[in-house]
């Protein structure tokens, strides 16, 4: 009998959730019963997970795992799963960070522990299927869907602007989200389907190709996020509860830059090309923009913050290269990213919950009370700025060879994002790590055996993708080649169909 593994990782989160919401008792021990039914849950997902690594054969390019069940046949729509080796390591970081997020919360979160374990494996279900879809509507559902635990996690959870940083999170994702549901009506009703291997098969007109990409920019734009799509991201990264926001910056953002992948550019590359100019324009700008703006911050959150911000703009520069280097390197930046910047949020938080403030300058003197945190802080920081050993570096790397393709200028500016990072980067750890004691650091103690266990994962695959990053380019390199080649051929039938061609190719 064939076990259907990929609903199972897709759907046992929303079982554990539903056993939570059952959960009736009022006695003390409910938290920590929710917490560890919570934690086995995700880590059992997460072996799951790991089994669909093992069995994905990386020398096939297309969908494995399909499943597909009738849902509305009658208007073309089914519920279709599969992966391809790039949403399969966007699940992975999926289930690889929600255990380290529900071990994070562990005694982080004190207030509503069940609704906060039940919101935490519902995002993750959610995160998973957006991923895992190969129909649009089913893509679409799950696409939505996160919005509902996301913005609870920041709503009740969060600081002390927690409700306004929601709503604004709430409002612009949503709305851009109307956007996405335009073209999914217009590609169905060009097509008469939604099944997303189709619609990749189908060729839209030119014009439709441009107005549907606009739509595409508007909806994934706000989620990746595009300059200056970008303003609910300060406040809500700031303000959500580390854990979450390690989910929301870590994997949340990155369904952005999968729906760019996966709807703007292979879908509609005769638009894709022709705004590409234009969207890697976009992309240099937020590098400079975000990095500047990060290193007048006073907040650590927000300095992490706006880091991912300048970071998922490299990530943009490297799609809209439109080659295989450039597009593998965005590719594994995304995923490398999503591991780093959950380590320094989940820092940050642990060393601000024992001084009571985020301020960078209510620090100094950490390294000295906290080692193990200052040593781990220092590989984060590093990875975040691309030191070579570390995952950052070989994406950057990657994004910079198909910029170098693009134009000298394109990666010039691109790798501001370096230069830039380290700048700010190492004044937030020369501020907090060094210097003069202040306040109550003297009575700091180091991080526990709990903190390690949340941590030490993290470093350990930052440096793995450093040192052996074809582990992971070997899984979605064949997806990116058809890719490539697919852009490839319609730039040639472009150029094949200008006037004028066919009298240059007869000379």
């Amino acid at each position: 009998m064939h076990l259907p593994l990929l609903s199972l990782v897709t759907f046992l989160p929303l079982l554990g959730a539903l056993v939570l919401l059952l959960m009736r008792s009022t006695a003390g021990d409910d938290d920590d019963a929710s917490r560890w039914i919570a934690l086995w849950t995700s880590l059992v997902v997460f072996a799951l997970s790991v089994v669909l690594w093992i069995g994905y054969d990386p020398a096939i390019a297309g969908f494995q795992f399909q499943q597909r069940a009738d849902w509305m046949p009658a208007l073309g729509i089914s519920f279709h799963l599969g992966l391809d080796g790039i949403s399969l390591l966007f699940v992975l970081l999926a289930t690889t960070l929600t255990p380290i997020a529900i071990l994070a919360s562990w005694r982080l979160i004190e207030v509503r522990v069940r609704d906060y374990m039940l919101a935490i494996l519902l995002l993750e279900t959610t995160l998973i299927g957006v991923f895992a879809a190969l129909d649009f509507v089913v893509f679409y559902v799950f696409y939505e869907a996160t919005l509902i635990p996301a913005s609870l996690l920041i709503g009740i959870w969060g600081g002390p602007r927690r409700v306004f940083a929601s709503l604004k999170f709430f409002l612009f994702t949503f709305g851009g989200s109307l956007f996405m549901l335009i073209a999914l009506l217009a590609m169905w009703q060009i097509t008469g389907t939604t099944d997303m291997p189709t619609l990749l098969a189908t060729h839209f007109t030119p014009h439709a190709q441009g107005w549907m990409f606009l739509c595409f920019l508007l909806a994934f734009g706000v989620k990746l996020p595009v300059f200056p799509l970008h303003g609910w991201l300060p406040d809500a990264y700031a303000e959500a509860p580390a854990p979450a926001t390690a989910l929301i910056a870590g994997v949340l953002s990155k369904a952005g830059a999968y729906g760019f992948l996966r709807f703007a550019i292979s879908m509609l590359p005769d638009a894709a090309h022709r705004a590409a100019p234009w969207m890697i324009g976009l992309g240099i700008v937020a590098v400079i923009y975000a990095a500047a703006v990060a290193l007048a911050q006073t907040d650590m959150k927000r300095m992490i913050a706006y880091s991912s911000f300048s970071h998922m703009g490299l990530v943009l520069v490297g799609l809209f290269t439109l080659n295989a280097p450039g597009v593998a390197g965005a590719v594994f930046q995304m995923l490398s990213h999503g591991i780093i910047i959950s380590g320094l949020f989940l820092a940050i938080a642990m060393l601000s919950s024992r001084v009571g403030t985020g301020e960078i300058l209510g620090f100094g003197g950490v390294a000295d009370r906290m080692p193990k945190l200052a040593a781990l802080a220092m590989l984060f920081a590093m990875a975040n700025i691309g030191l070579p050993g570390t995952g950052a570096f070989v994406g950057e790397l990657l994004v910079m060879i198909g910029a170098i393709q693009v134009g000298f200028w394109v990666a010039l500016l691109s790798g501001m994002s370096m230069i830039l990072g380290a700048v700010y980067m190492l004044v937030l750890y020369r501020r907090v790590m060094f210097g003069a004691a202040r306040g109550v650091i003297g009575a700091l103690r180091d991080l526990t055996g709990p903190e390690m266990a949340v941590l030490a994962p993290l470093a350990l695959i930052t440096l793995w993708m450093g040192i052996y990053p074809s582990s992971f380019t070997r899984v979605f390199d064949p997806g990116v080649r058809v890719l490539a080649q697919m852009e490839h051929d319609s730039q040639a039938s472009r150029q094949a169909m200008a006037p004028g061609a066919v009298a240059v190719a007869t000379r």
